[in-house]
């Protein structure tokens, strides 16, 4: 099993920053993508960023720019600094990483818990 452990978020003012982290554990053998996806009431999970085991990004239109997803292969950690954060923001974060298991060398999705953040007016 893996586990995805998550810190960060919060609420922020329009205009400000939070930085979203987010570690991998377990019977890892290894990860291909790790990103953050979000969920807004009344509206479906969406993807933020995402980062290659190469360390390729891809970002949602919507926070080009202000975004900025970086990730440690050796820990198994991905980062999400959010700048310039606006109200629509707001969501639950959550991790998602795909593992391939260090026992079955199966790929498998796993999800964190999810982290709230809020960016008020």
């Amino acid at each position: 099993q893996v586990q995805l452990v998550e810190s960060g978020g919060g609420l922020v003012q329009a205009g400000g920053s939070l930085r979203l982290s987010c570690a991998a554990s377990g019977s890892i053998s290894s990860i291909n993508d790790m990103g953050w996806y979000r969920q807004a009431p009344g509206k479906q999970r969406e993807l933020v960023a995402a980062i290659t085991s190469g360390g390729s990004t891809n970002y949602a239109d919507s926070v080009k720019g202000r975004f900025t997803l970086s990730r440690d292969n050796a820990k198994n950690t991905v980062l999400l600094q959010m700048n310039s954060l606006k109200p629509e923001d707001t969501a639950i974060y959550y991790c998602n990483a795909v593992v391939r298991d260090l026992i079955t060398f199966y790929l498998k999705d796993y999800w964190g818990q999810g982290t709230q953040v809020t960016v008020s007016s």
